[in-house]
């Protein structure tokens, strides 16, 4: 793969672990210096707990577009692995589209709520920090969930239309395209195959009209 496909299959493979990974990190440094100051140094910090409360729910809403991702929501899917591959693709299309609508109707309530909390001007008690870095999350949340949805909907479509199962985005662009560099690679060889009998047959025609 070229270097913008390589950017842009870490970016949507791997986006949200990217950014949780940080949030954790971020979250145990921060409590481990205020651990540290509080029971080593006898003075707690005041803006710890916010700023790792305001990172908690960062990370949680977050969880939501992972889980949308990955597809490990909470369900019963007794019922769909009985079915076959087309089936199955099927039903999960019925069901990404349900999802898919329920995200797009929550992103203007959650645009309105963001509008809101910058319009009011609140700030966090401790560090005056604007509210609206911690309101915007549902909004991005709900936008990232949608276009996560609509990745595995294309997948779950493409399923039913060819009968097979893919299963990861974009993963299924690496197998989609090594499955035509295989066919073009077969294709050439078979090309390849036909020239060589071709040169054969008229080799051996040459030979039989110089031995009559």
């Amino acid at each position: 793969m070229t270097g913008i496909k390589r950017i842009f299959f870490f970016v949507d493979e791997y986006l949200e672990e990217f950014i949780m990974v940080v949030l954790l990190i971020a979250m145990s440094v921060i409590m481990g210096i205020q651990i540290f100051c509080r029971y080593i140094l006898g003075a707690s910090l005041s803006w710890s707990e916010e700023i790792t409360r305001y990172l908690f729910i960062w990370s949680a809403f977050f969880s939501v577009s992972l889980c949308t991702k990955k597809c490990i929501s909470i369900k019963i899917d007794q019922f769909i692995r009985n079915l076959k591959p087309r089936k199955k693709a099927s039903v999960k299309v019925l069901n990404l589209t349900v999802e898919f609508v329920f995200f797009v109707y929550l992103i203007p309530f959650a645009y309105r709520y963001l509008m809101a909390t910058i319009e009011s001007g609140q700030v966090s008690p401790a560090c005056g920090i604007p509210m609206y870095y911690v309101q915007s999350a549902p909004l991005v949340c709900f936008t990232l969930c949608a276009i996560r949805i609509l990745e595995r909907w294309f997948l779950e479509w493409h399923n039913v239309i060819h009968q097979e199962e893919l299963k990861d985005w974009p993963s299924h662009l690496a197998e989609l395209e090594r499955r035509a560099n295989l066919k073009n690679s077969m294709s050439n060889l078979l090309s390849q195959e036909n020239f060589n009998k071709e040169i054969l047959e008229q080799d051996n025609t040459s030979n039989k009209e110089g031995g009559n």
